[in-house]
């Protein structure tokens, strides 16, 4: 089914939660043109993120300008609540806001209620809730149980919203995980990911996607790229888990679109504008509009940052993207190339040493040992030849040898992109760089794309395959069931974070336990 600009509006008015009255006067309105709408809508429901001991951040888009507010209280009756005045959401950011709770409970399940008002204070939406739950303080004496879930890839290889295969139904399977947080590992949209109506599959039925006038080619202009996370916000399972789980949002390079990196030239039939900094300026901004990533604004905001999750976790979120060099053989010795970039490695670094969280989680957006080619140049940090750290591979190579030498422990790693699930064990004993210590990494994903794999592991930092699971082949449908996420549990008491690596329906395919290092 294609959405025209008039049905998309509708539909993303159905799905703000109370609003489809509102639909019916819009339809009304169209009719009589005198008829002007009692009240503005949410059209998009509403996500948190970002959400520390004593703060979060909450997300929302109006119909039309409106004043953002958001009711916050203990209780789901939100007796004795407070308000908290947000912005004006205007056309400037496409009618998007995001305001900062401060001052929260550490520890407790917060409950939120989004209204928005007419500017003239005269009219109020219909109010649309969400929740989450705030860690207890990174300086506490002990930490309660830890949950989370990760994953990436959504809306890729020309696989969209179903309806009839329950849209991006892993979400469902996710939140009946009850985690504490939703750790995005990037490829949030597919901005050059183009969709069909119908799709054959090899079983002889046929893929139905809903298709917007943004997701039927590249995205190049603003409008385009927002139209990216408009559409996906369109889907009933993801709006219902952004309700109740908050986001921890990174990106990867299909925000923008595959492989880019910066000062790139495109030579791509489908694109009118081939510079790669313009495209990424506009996707940027858009990511920071639609997601409820830092509430600064993307020309002074960071993607990579820290996010503390009591006296147990420390997530280290990292931007692969924004000072990446180019692609090419990846085999430059020095540790002048890589994919973080001077500043964002002496601050990862610095925040490793002063962390005194139990486990550093370190979400990279690109896997640390697995090969990922781009044509004949290298697209990932692997460069292949299992031998000494070179290229890209220096950056890590610098972190990790940092790290065991200040004593920083209990490191792992999460990550995506490729379109698979494994586990990897990284020894040092098996390793030719070999000044670190053991530590693992995870992929899982995708969410609702197209799968692929495997890829290969290059030996300088020891990898050791502990576990893997692919699709039937490559760019298989989410129909076909190879579509994966991750959760991590840490126990409050013991401090044993154990890892699950899980399918679409939620069934662990592979579980290990980790004991910390003291």
């Amino acid at each position: 089914m294609v959405f025209d600009r008039r049905t998309f509006l509708r539909t993303g008015l159905v799905a703000g939660g109370g609003a489809a009255v509102l639909g019916s006067l819009e339809s009304a309105a169209a009719a009589t043109p005198g008829l002007v709408r009692a009240r503005p809508a949410l059209t998009h429901g509403v996500q948190s993120g970002d959400v520390t001991a004593d703060g979060a951040v909450v997300w929302a888009r109006a119909d039309r300008p409106s004043r953002m507010l958001v009711d916050v209280c203990a209780r789901p009756d939100f007796r004795g609540a407070r308000t908290v005045r947000g912005p004006l959401l205007t056309p400037d950011t496409d009618l998007t806001g995001k305001t900062l709770l401060r001052h929260l409970p550490c520890g407790n399940e917060i409950h939120y209620r989004v209204r928005l008002a007419d500017p003239d204070g005269r009219t109020e939406s219909a109010p649309v809730t969400g929740r989450f739950r705030t860690p207890a303080s990174p300086d506490a004496h002990s930490g309660r149980d830890v949950r989370f879930v990760w994953g990436g890839d959504l809306a890729g290889q020309g696989w969209g919203i179903n309806p009839g295969f329950g849209g991006y139904k892993i979400f469902n399977a996710m939140a009946a995980a009850d985690p504490d947080f939703f750790l995005c590992s990037g490829d949030w949209v597919y901005a050059d990911g183009a969709l069909t109506e119908s799709v054959p599959l090899p079983d002889g039925t046929t893929w139905h996607n809903l298709v917007t006038a943004e997701k039927s080619k590249v995205a190049e202009t603003l409008a385009e790229y927002r139209g990216q996370f408009r559409y996906n916000l369109m889907d009933g399972p993801l709006r219902a888990f952004n309700a109740q789980v908050p986001m921890i949002y990174q990106w990867d390079d299909h925000e923008v679109r595959n492989n880019w990196y910066p000062g790139q030239i495109l030579d791509d039939a489908r694109y009118t504008e081939k510079r790669v900094d313009v495209l990424a300026s506009r996707a940027r901004r858009a990511a920071f509009e639609y997601t409820p990533i830092s509430i600064l604004p993307p020309k002074d905001g960071k993607i990579y940052r820290k996010i503390s999750h009591g006296p147990l976790l420390d997530v280290f979120v990292l931007d692969m993207r924004t000072y990446k060099d180019p692609n090419g053989p990846d085999n430059a010795p020095g540790a002048k190339a890589g994919t973080l970039g001077a500043e964002q490695t002496a601050w990862l670094k610095r925040e490793l040493r002063r962390s005194t969280a139990t486990w550093k989680v370190i979400s990279n957006d690109l896997p640390l040992g697995l090969i990922v080619p781009d044509g004949a140049n290298q697209e990932g940090v692997a460069q292949g030849d299992n031998g000494a750290p070179l290229g890209r591979e220096g950056e890590f190579a610098g972190i990790l040898s940092y790290a065991r030498r200040h004593g920083v422990t209990n490191l792992v790693f999460v990550t995506a992109d490729v379109h698979y699930t494994a586990a990897h064990h990284y020894d040092p004993a098996k390793a030719a760089f070999t000044d670190f210590d053991p530590f693992w990494e995870f992929v899982a994903g995708p969410l609702n794309a197209g799968t692929f794999g495997p890829n290969t592991l290059d030996g300088t930092f020891g990898p050791q395959l502990k576990f893997i699971k692919t699709g039937p082949r490559a760019g298989a449908s989410p129909a076909e069931g190879a579509q994966f996420f991750g959760e991590v549990a840490i126990d409050g008491r013991s401090g044993v974070l154990t890892v699950r690596l899980r399918d679409l329906d939620g069934a662990v395919l592979y579980s290990v336990d980790l004991q910390p290092r003291r």
